[in-house]
């Protein structure tokens, strides 16, 4: 067992933030407004009529093609023939990329700010929010916004941040494991954190989880998932306590160093992203992968990247799922565009079709589908939810084991922990 401790919180909270500079996305028609002016989102059809003609700079993580795919082709052509808006996607490795952005403008004095919108939620919103920057009093005034279930904590809150008229939901997610019924029975699954370090020390070398940091949230979102059972649930860390850090990082680290030498390639070495963890289930060198998707690994199998008789499964508890939200930037050049496509993701029919494994999104709902009295949006909701197929994880497991996320200043505290005492320092 190794002496050295996690960091203990009140000395990572002392950490500055690194603001790096980046280039701006090109822009597009419209005229930049000054920087926290915006529409008047009670009169939609004047916010639809300044959108039109408007570039709209979408900053959003672009490791998943799939995502990246839906994007362009569902919302930019709904955007382009519906509205008149053209979206420029701007991939980025990180969103701290995009939040770095914005922070970069602000100390420059830009007001004709290169992200209009930004895929975002956790402690780059916190960053954003408390930095004054995020253009306020529209999210719960969307025409679709009345679809939106304010009233559920998972939803009103970010990492255990109350999210006001801030950001607006996009969709859903919930951690999974994912499992081979080919080579494993059900009956045989772990369902907890303390199950799989006894299966996965009797079955050495055949389960592993991605390294933990920027870019790597499945991994993080892992091993507070263990903090979580080894505390005794997610209550304790919905608000930031240093003292509840300090307590519980000990037994979090020993948990963590227990199942290391369990792991494969003896924890010596972890996969960087989720592409590199599914490539070593699809080639049968570990038991498990993981996915974040309603639809469990329906989009990996239409897209060939695990075999067909992939499952997924979770924990009895403990199974932390988010909302993933859009903000605007106070400085956004094009913040009518924003709003258009905020608003249009929430339609029931687009909801609908990003769930579904064959367009290769595979997220969960962030409407209330009890909320929505069309016939024919309804219709569509359920005949999406019906096709999720026998890869998804059932409905009814999934609702039970749900908890929320932890407050955000955790997320650093996990990572740097975690990069320090099971990698070395690396």
């Amino acid at each position: 067992m190794r002496t050295r401790t996690w960091p203990a919180a009140t000395a990572a909270l002392l950490v500055a933030l690194l603001v790096s500079a980046a280039c701006a996305a090109p822009g597009g028609g419209g005229q930049p407004g000054p920087a926290g002016a915006g529409p008047d989102v009670h009169d939609w059809d004047s916010v639809l009529a300044e959108a039109r003609g408007q570039t709209l700079n979408w900053y959003l993580w672009g490791g998943s093609e799939g995502i990246n795919r839906f994007v362009d082709e569902t919302y930019g052509t709904a955007l382009q023939e519906r509205f008149g808006v053209t979206l420029n996607r701007v991939p980025i490795a990180d969103t701290v990329d995009a939040v770095n952005q914005v922070l970069t403008e602000q100390a420059a004095g830009a007001t004709d700010g290169a992200v209009d919108l930004v895929w975002i939620n956790g402690e780059n919103f916190t960053t954003l929010k408390s930095a004054g920057l995020l253009f306020d009093g529209w999210a719960r005034r969307l025409p679709n916004a009345r679809l939106v279930d304010w009233e559920n904590p998972a939803v009103a809150r970010d990492f255990g941040v109350d999210v006001g008229n801030l950001e607006s939901p996009w969709s859903s997610a919930q951690f999974q494991l994912v499992y081979d019924s080919a080579r494993l029975d059900a009956s045989d699954l772990p369902r907890s954190y303390a199950a799989l370090r006894e299966w996965a020390c009797a079955h050495r070398g055949r389960f592993t989880y991605i390294a933990p940091g920027p870019g790597a949230f499945q991994g993080t979102r892992f091993v507070k998932g263990a903090l979580y059972e080894l505390s005794g649930g997610p209550a304790a860390w919905q608000r930031f306590d240093p003292a509840t850090w300090d307590r519980w990082s000990r037994d979090l680290r020993a948990y963590l160093e227990d199942l290391a030498p369990c792991l494969w390639r003896g924890g010596e070495d972890y996969p960087r992203d989720e592409n590199e963890l599914h490539s070593l289930f699809a080639n049968g060198e570990v038991d498990f992968t993981i996915t974040q998707a309603a639809v469990g690994p329906g989009a990996l199998i239409a897209d060939g990247l695990v075999p067909e008789t992939a499952k997924a499964f979770v924990f009895h508890t403990n199974s932390i799922g988010d909302v993933n939200y859009l903000a605007i930037p106070t400085n956004a050049s094009h913040k009518a565009a924003a709003l258009v496509l905020a608003n249009l993701v929430l339609e029931p029919e687009m909801q609908a079709r990003q769930i579904l494994p064959e367009n290769g999104f595979g997220l969960g709902y962030a409407i209330d589908p009890a909320r929505v009295t069309d016939p024919q949006a309804r219709n569509a909701l359920e005949k999406a939810a019906d096709r999720l197929g026998a890869a998804a994880a059932p409905s009814a497991d999934l609702a039970r084991a749900l908890v929320g996320d932890a407050a955000a200043p955790y997320q650093d505290l996990i990572e740097t922990g975690w990069r320090r005492e099971l990698l070395g320092g690396l």
